[in-house]
This record gives C-alpha cells, sequence and structure tokens, in this order.
C-alpha cells in the first residue's frame, strides 16, 4: 500500500508540475508501482497475505469467544506460568 501511496503521489506531483518531481523521468515516477506489483506477487507467492488472513481471522474469533463467554457469565481464569 505503501507503494501504491508513494506512486499516486508522484504521479499527482509530476502532473500538476511540481518541482522537483517535474523534472523527474516518467520511469521513476513510475517505478513504485511497479514496486507494488512485485510486492503483491512476492506476498501471495510466498503466503504471507494468507497467513495475515488467518491471524486477522483468529483475532476476530478469540474476541467473539471472549464477548460470548462475559455475556454468558462465564469467566476465565488466567493460565497459571510454572516457574522452574
Amino acid at each position: 500500500m505503501f507503494f501504491l501511496m508513494m506512486g499516486v503521489a508522484g504521479l499527482l506531483l509530476k502532473y500538476l508540475e511540481i518541482s522537483p518531481v517535474a523534472q523527474l523521468d516518467w520511469w521513476i515516477v513510475l517505478t513504485p508501482f511497479g514496486m507494488a506489483m512485485a510486492w503483491w506477487a512476492w506476498a501471495d507467492a510466498s503466503g504471507y497475505t494468507k497467513r495475515q488472513a488467518i491471524k486477522e481471522m483468529d483475532v476476530r474469533k478469540q474476541n467473539r469467544l471472549e464477548k460470548q463467554n462475559a455475556a454468558l457469565g462465564i469467566t476465565t481464569k488466567p493460565k497459571r506460568r510454572r516457574i522452574d
């Protein structure tokens, strides 16, 4: 997302001819879009995107369970740490 925002900002500055971006070549201004495509390709190929989605679902699930238990009046005791 960072690369995409940088690309849009660069395009806007180049289009409005705001210095120093106005003097840059177009390929430099468009580079963040290529970097964003490379990031998305890597994230999908490596499973990073899927892992992040699973983490988010686990957090939502845990929050939902805690809310339901609180509504039922069920409190869970924190697990004791065993000191060795």
